[in-house]
């Protein structure tokens, strides 16, 4: 019988809930230890085996129960008036692979603006596969483990709270609300050891929640295991996908021998030829070579992740695979692996760019869109509901 990992999570997940539930109201034991989790070996088989989690984080049933709670709680900007309530939830969204999603109500064309008012420097990255992302975090790569203030997922959650263009809080007031609310205490002492609440935990949990994240089961992860086979059109997209001579995505997204479909790495791909204040990733090296550099995304799920690139200027797919085909700009900083950016790109013909998008949509995973270990509580730990 296939393994579904998605299955697994919710149920693990869901016994985690009904686990403690059953210890509520109780006095902590003096052995009491939070269940380890660890991911399914037929997941583990399909990705690197190292993973990003840190020695002082380690990853727990308890603590992801706790992480979820918190990533969709509006109240992690420390108010409770309905207007002024923003979570990690807000802005990525599961149907939309963790991104913020084109058709936001609130968001217009994807670019969504902080509790203030202020527009984020860039769009939404997606939240998946993170738990192998062993370079550097957000479009520029300015959370790494090169940054003594800034290193890890850990590190994401407090300076999502405290930035100007996102919920511009304080993370005193939001360690105070949270502990004041009912459910979270307990919570806390079943993740923790104690029911005090801190912001650095509040950044735990949330980093657990988010590292269990995964995509893994794509109509292409099931070609690769022999369950499925690809249609002409798809195979002939892997094709244009896979070697320099077609569409040439490989070097930076990766292939069949890297599930992941990103290398986590930063490229200039041609977008531009004049630079200027950009939040790329030369402001965070200082280095020529990174001017107009960006992180390259994963393509899992990309069919629902417009809009694309660090500014969201493309809004389709068909888009996307035109700039890459004609619209390549070749100047100085563009990456050396952008092979054909002195003719403007591969050139594709019109039927090797319905190829491609056919390849591209088979890394869709609809199971991870719709996962309910992934998706907002139905109430929150005082019993509270947000719409």
């Amino acid at each position: 019988m296939k393994f579904n990992f998605f299955k697994y999570i919710s149920m693990v997940c869901g016994l985690a809930c009904i686990g403690a539930s059953l210890f509520s109201g109780c006095e902590k034991k003096e052995d009491y230890s939070p269940t380890s989790f660890s991911f399914p070996a037929e997941v583990l088989k399909a990705f690197p085996a190292k993973l990003n989690i840190p020695a002082n984080n380690p990853m727990t049933y308890e603590g992801i129960e706790l992480g979820r709670y918190l990533f969709y709680d509006g109240r992690l900007s420390g108010r409770t008036e309905a207007d002024s309530l923003m979570s990690c939830g807000t802005c990525h969204i599961q149907e939309t692979g963790f991104k913020c999603g084109i058709n936001h109500p609130k968001y217009t064309g994807g670019h969504p603006y902080g509790l203030t008012g202020i527009k984020t420097a860039n769009v939404v990255m997606p939240l998946v596969n993170l738990v192998w992302n062993e370079s550097a975090y957000t479009w520029n790569g300015q959370v790494s483990a090169q940054n003594p203030k800034a290193q890890n997922m850990e590190d994401i959650v407090w300076m999502t709270v405290l930035a100007k263009d996102e919920i511009a809080g304080d993370t005193t007031q939001t360690k105070k609300l949270i502990q004041s609310i009912k459910g979270y205490p307990e919570l806390f002492e079943r993740a923790f050891g104690s029911p005090e609440v801190t912001f650095k935990r509040i950044s735990m949990a949330i980093a657990q929640f988010v590292r269990t994240l995964v995509s893994a089961n794509s109509k292409f992860d099931q070609y690769v295991t022999g369950q499925t086979q690809l249609t002409e059109d798809e195979l002939r997209g892997f094709e244009l996908f896979m070697t320099e001579s077609g569409a040439d995505c490989f070097h930076c997204h990766g292939g069949d021998g890297n599930l992941l479909f990103t290398t986590n790495l930063f490229y200039n791909n041609g977008k531009d030829a004049v630079f200027g204040d950009e939040n790329d990733r030369y402001a965070v090296t200082g280095s020529p070579s990174d001017i107009g550099a960006y992180k390259a995304p994963t393509l899992r799920n990309i069919e629902f992740t417009a809009p694309y690139m660090h500014d969201g200027r493309f809004k389709t797919l068909e888009e996307v695979v035109d700039f890459y085909s004609t619209g390549v700009k070749n100047t100085p900083y563009t990456h050396s692996l952008m092979h054909h950016s002195s003719q403007g790109g591969v050139r594709l013909l019109e039927k090797d760019k319905k190829a491609l998008i056919a390849f591209l949509k088979t890394l869709n995973d609809p199971g991870f869109l719709t996962n309910p270990a992934y998706a907002k509580p139905a109430s929150f730990p005082d019993g509270s509901v947000q719409k």
